[in-house]
């Protein structure tokens, strides 16, 4: 198969990097002199530095270059930019099959991704979403991993899961397209929390229920919004919540804990050098929770920090304060 990666991040290289293995793929990205850069060193120094791209991987600035005779596109830029890809990718290859790895809301109408999809393509184009428990890092250096693929069309979401899927690898199959992206977005706002937690001392208890109490609160506003509650007890729900509360390599745990340390919001985001998406998704998720009347009171803390209606020993004080309720 053919697959154009659309988006060099270092979610887009590490996929790029473990599906070139048994397909041809294109890495496309928008920076005319990055992809230069890219393309002379065979590296991705700024966002997957140390992992080598294999020479026949065609690495490209020009998007018809990437997406020329292509069998499918896998869309890995962040939420921000889906819109405007989706839109170059409907102006080039208007039938071409779709994939989405992208996790959050899109600012200013807190559509979640499937939404932007489905007002931007054409009707009847194939897509799905990919999410599950999957740091870059771990996939560039070929270590397992499990993730799923989510689609209406039950047979696009089983035929290219078998695609994709290889030893190290795994790709389950799903139609929970909202369960699986909610999760996605939400599991971001519980590792802000996750953050926040340990870098004040709280212990790991503290964080054991910080993790079950945010998969309470995400599953509460998914079912609200069609979700299956058992998709958040599977890969792309329970398993990227603790992966992402619980691992060093997180974006949006160290985002809690630069919040806890005292550092502003614009110096963390500076010296991560990465998108956090947990940032956006938490005042997204506020807003929906309100408007579906889904009470989440750690998205509402973790939103009061970013926001600085609170600080995170506030935030803390808040959740304890709550009155004791049945489970």
């Amino acid at each position: 198969m053919k697959i154009a990666i659309l988006g060099a991040g270092a979610w887009g290289t590490a996929l790029a990097l473990t599906l070139s293995g048994r397909h041809r793929v294109s890495l496309w990205g928008r920076d005319v002199e990055t992809m230069d850069r890219i393309g002379a060193t065979r590296i991705n120094e700024r966002y997957l530095p140390g992992h080598p791209l294999p020479a026949h991987m065609v690495l490209t600035s020009r998007f018809s270059q990437a997406v020329e005779d292509a069998d499918l596109a896998l869309l890995t830029v962040p939420v921000a930019g889906l819109r405007e890809t989706l839109r170059t990718l409907l102006h080039h290859r208007p039938d071409l099959p779709v994939l989405w790895a992208c996790k959050g809301f899109e600012q200013g109408s807190d559509f979640m991704p499937h939404q932007v999809v489905a007002e931007t393509l054409q009707s009847g184009v194939s897509s799905g979403v990919l999410s599950g428990p999957s740091f870059a890092e771990e996939i560039a250096n070929g270590l397992p991993a499990a993730i799923t693929l989510a689609s209406l069309q039950p047979d696009f979401s089983r035929d290219i899961s078998r695609t994709l899927h290889g030893h190290r690898l795994r790709l389950y199959s799903s139609t929970d397209v909202v369960g699986v992206e909610l999760a996605g977005a939400l599991k971001n706002v519980v590792a802000i929390a996750s953050g926040l937690s340990d870098e004040l001392g709280l212990g790991l208890n503290a964080r054991a229920a910080l993790i079950t109490r945010g998969l309470a609160e995400i599953a509460r506003l998914g079912v609200a919004l069609g979700g299956r509650s058992e998709t958040f007890m599977g890969l792309s729900g329970l398993g990227d919540l603790v992966l992402t509360c619980t691992g060093a390599l997180s974006r949006n745990y160290r985002v809690g804990q630069g919040l806890a340390r005292g550092q502003t919001l614009d110096e963390i985001l500076a010296q991560l050098g990465h998108v956090a998406e947990g940032v956006t998704s938490a005042l997204a998720a506020t807003r929906l929770a309100h408007h579906h009347h889904v009470e989440m009171p750690i998205t509402a803390a973790v939103q009061g920090v970013l926001s600085g209606a609170l600080n995170a020993h506030e935030a803390v004080e808040l959740l304890l304060a709550r009155e004791p309720r049945s489970e």
